[in-house]
């Protein structure tokens, strides 16, 4: 399976995920824009970046990669997303039908990848728990913002 579909699937869960919710969901049109979707939580505009974990086999965890990927027919480049691009990143774990919600200052302090372990392998949780389906930061967010 490709990057492409894995990124399609990964958009599809979040979006069938929000409006169970009850969220409106807006997807931009292409692909230019540092965000993937935008929900329409209680008339506000949240904008989303959406990542599919894959499993990495030697480490166990499952691994994300939290730069911004931009390709034309001969070059891929990556670079760091800013504060200002999204809301929220949405990474996504598709054999668990599970995601992890980043605010964006979180989400990219990370270095170059997020590494999420879902076995019960160590003493203390690892910074990426508290997001382990956390939908509600997303809802507290509106709260902080007044809305």
């Amino acid at each position: 399976m490709d990057t492409k579909l894995r990124g399609d699937i990964a958009e599809q869960a979040a979006v069938f995920h929000a409006l169970k919710r009850g969220w409106g969901v807006l997807k931009p049109v292409g692909d230019r824009l540092p965000y993937d979707l935008v929900f329409d939580v209680e008339g506000t505009l949240i904008k989303i970046q959406v990542k599919y974990a894959w499993f990495d086999e030697p480490s166990g965890n499952y691994v994300v990669d939290n730069r911004r990927t931009k390709t034309n027919r001969r070059i891929m480049v990556r670079d760091v997303y800013q504060l200002s691009d999204f809301d929220f990143a949405l990474v996504y774990i598709e054999n668990l039908d599970l995601f992890y919600i980043f605010p964006v200052d979180v989400f990219i302090s990370y270095g170059s990848e997020i590494h999420i372990v879902e076995a019960e392998k160590r003493q203390r949780k690892p910074r990426s728990a508290e997001y382990r389906n956390a939908w509600e930061l997303i809802i507290n967010a509106l709260t902080r913002a007044g809305c």
